[in-house]
């Protein structure tokens, strides 16, 4: 069963590394993105993390439940943080065990680039400069790296009018 949670709290990867052992499965991928120290040339001091975190769970379950599907991999499961973080911090862990590598490195990035597509997660990024900005999922305008592959099917979302003056980014980062 694929499992979603924020937490307010530091990422145990290796406890939820070894939930997804299973000896029918010989391929493990995870994805950690940590909080850099910039963004878009400002120097960032810390960073805040708000959810919609009823909405998000569910959302969050679907994408791994799709991955699963899609690729055929036993396990997943994906750990967003909330709150405020410091540069160096785990913001987002997600991993996947299956039966071989290949579905498991494809879920993964499956699942990330959803994940900062879909959810209704809003990043408020505090500068040195004691400037600060939020970047929302509404920006998310791009579509999402693997859905440019020919057997992966774009989801209802790929087509989201961007937020009137984001800036591009990509979902590489």
């Amino acid at each position: 069963m694929p499992v979603f949670r924020f937490s307010r709290t530091p990422i145990e990867t290796r406890t939820l590394a070894a939930q997804l052992a299973d000896p029918a499965c010989g391929g493990y991928a995870a994805f950690e993105g940590w909080v850099r120290d910039h963004n878009e040339g400002e120097r960032v001091r810390h960073l805040e993390y708000e959810a919609f975190e009823v909405l998000g769970v569910r959302e969050g379950e679907r994408i791994l439940a799709e991955a699963m599907a899609r690729f055929g991999v036993a396990h997943a499961a994906c750990v967003h943080r909330v709150g405020e973080l410091s540069v160096g911090e785990l913001a987002v862990w997600v991993g996947v065990s299956a039966p071989h590598r290949d579905e498991a490195f494809r879920a993964c990035r499956y699942i990330i680039d959803e994940i900062k597509h879909r959810l209704p997660i809003w990043k408020k990024e505090q500068y040195l400069s004691g400037d600060s900005g939020w970047v929302n999922c509404e920006r998310c305008a791009a579509t999402p790296a693997h859905a440019a592959t020919p057997d992966d099917t774009p989801t209802d979302t790929d087509s989201a009018a961007p937020t009137p003056g984001a800036r591009a980014h990509d979902h590489q980062r």
